[in-house]
């Protein structure tokens, strides 16, 4: 995957520009290339730079969501996590999560709840979840506080490499045909009878300017997406709320 080699074919016609080069940009990218779309994607800087590389480095089902009742987020999130670990083996591992309990009722408790976690998650799910003693659970976790503790309950998630991921998915977009070129910065949209029909684009690294036209363009920029959404409209509402979350994850 050679930027300039990219460059070269960068004035073809289109029929799908993608503009951002993060997790779903390089995902649609992929899907599209697959079926045998020409597509192009331009990235402003580095592919994956922004939101793509700084996630929390988790690939889990939503548990806390299951504790909401939401089971419809939980079954899709547990059916994404199994097909990530099916497709890229190599750059997930299983990550296991434990939870001590201190009451009576804590074990009980999380144990049904994990089981039915477990069983939401079917052929696609990863170890099942399992009670601990409160040996076992010393053990796993010995800098933990031993009075009142009952005993544990362990249960399994994803983790990955997120910017591996990323740069994994763009090459095989390009190996499926796909166009990739990063330090390409779309500046301005081009509309013809009221729709966008491509953009205009700016080499970060050299200044020249570029113009291509798509059948169909798609703003997979993230947190910069109101960026692009004002170049067509420049008083059109934001509608990107940041936000940040965070996971710790302990050595026991």
């Amino acid at each position: 995957m050679k930027r300039d080699e990219m460059l070269q074919r960068l004035d073809e016609p289109w029929d799908i520009l993608i503009i951002g080069g993060g997790a779903t940009g390089l995902g649609a990218a992929v899907d599209a290339s697959s079926r045998g779309l020409k597509t192009l994607l331009v990235e402003q800087s580095d592919f994956a730079k922004a939101t793509s590389s700084r996630s929390t480095k988790l690939i889990h089902g939503g548990l806390r969501y299951l504790q909401q009742g939401n089971l419809s987020l939980v079954l899709e999130a547990l059916r994404e996590r199994g097909r990530l670990c099916q497709n890229a083996p190599h750059l997930i591992y299983h990550r296991a999560f434990f939870v001590p309990s201190y009451r009576w009722w804590q074990g009980p408790f999380y144990g049904i709840g994990l089981k039915i976690y477990d069983m939401l998650a079917g052929k696609l799910g990863l170890e099942p979840s399992r009670h601990l003693s409160k040996k076992e659970t010393l053990e796993a976790l010995p800098n933990i506080e031993p009075q009142d503790l009952h005993g544990g309950t362990v249960y399994y998630d994803g983790q990955f490499d997120d910017s591996r991921l990323a740069i994994a998915l763009a090459q095989t977009a390009a190996d499926h045909g796909g166009v990739l070129i990063n330090y390409m910065k779309a500046v301005g949209l081009i509309k013809e009878n009221n729709h966008v029909v491509g953009a205009q684009l700016r080499d970060e690294e050299s200044g020249k300017e570029h113009e291509v036209r798509a059948k169909v363009v798609i703003n997979a920029s993230g947190i910069f997406s109101d960026d692009v959404r004002h170049l067509d409209n420049p008083k059109a509402p934001k509608i990107v709320q940041p936000s940040q979350g965070v996971h710790l994850v302990l050595d026991g």
